[in-house]
């Protein structure tokens, strides 16, 4: 029980950071906040965890908080700048990918003590980096061509829960089955469809729990 009260405890401080970081930084914070999000899931991913009676992996819901961003930035900015948004976190996570792989190459002093911690969290991500880079890119440009679609088509005074929650159940749905399809070839059928399931049961969770946060956003008073 206590994984799932702290899990639930860890999303509420996400989701309030990042509104703190819009709140202090505007538009700029959230660009900032795409780049570091993508980076931080990417490493929370290697560890697995027992919630709800599912085993699954951490960086759900600092992942979630990049659709949050680019959702308060197509809701108050406009699609370019969520679209912008999204490029910015794909070449983060490329850029912190590589820089990694070289980092790991040097050889450590004999004092060292981190190559090994290093080496068995940064060794994984080029395993997942294909499918977490092909899911992220296709998963956030669904995501933003879902929200303006919805926002073009319905008033924009109205039904913002219906654009933040349409928009990213649908994008973490194909990001999920891309993401596993690709990072879990090859698993046994079963094995990969509970993956599939579990993953998606926890940002379909992490995606319900954003809209809140968005309604907050949304009476922020930054420039256009």
């Amino acid at each position: 029980m206590f994984n799932e009260l702290y899990w639930l405890l860890f999303a509420i401080i996400n989701f309030s950071l990042i509104l703190v970081m819009y709140r202090i930084f505007g538009r700029t914070g959230l660009f900032v906040w795409i780049g570091m999000s993508t980076v931080v899931a990417n490493i929370q991913v290697t560890k697995m965890v027992e919630l709800f009676g599912m085993t699954a992996t951490l960086g759900n819901i600092i992942y979630g908080t990049a659709f949050l961003a680019t959702d308060i930035l197509n809701e108050k900015y406009g699609k370019n700048d969520a679209k912008r948004a999204v490029w910015m976190g794909f070449f983060t996570l490329i850029s912190m990918t590589i820089m990694m792989q070289l980092a790991l190459q040097f050889i450590p002093a004999e004092s060292d003590v981190v190559q090994d911690a290093l080496n068995t969290i940064f060794s994984q991500i080029p395993k997942v980096a294909i499918g977490s880079l092909l899911a992220y890119l296709v998963s956030q440009y669904v995501d933003v061509l879902i929200y303006s679609a919805i926002k073009a088509r319905l008033p924009q005074d109205k039904f913002l829960w219906v654009r933040n929650n349409g928009s990213t159940m649908v994008s973490q749905l194909l990001d999920t089955l891309v993401f596993t399809a690709i990072a879990f070839y090859g698993t046994p059928w079963d094995i990969w469809f509970e993956i599939f399931l579990t993953t998606y049961v926890i940002k379909f969770i992490v995606a319900a729990a954003d809209t809140p946060f968005l309604y907050v956003a949304k009476r922020f008073k930054h420039g256009k």
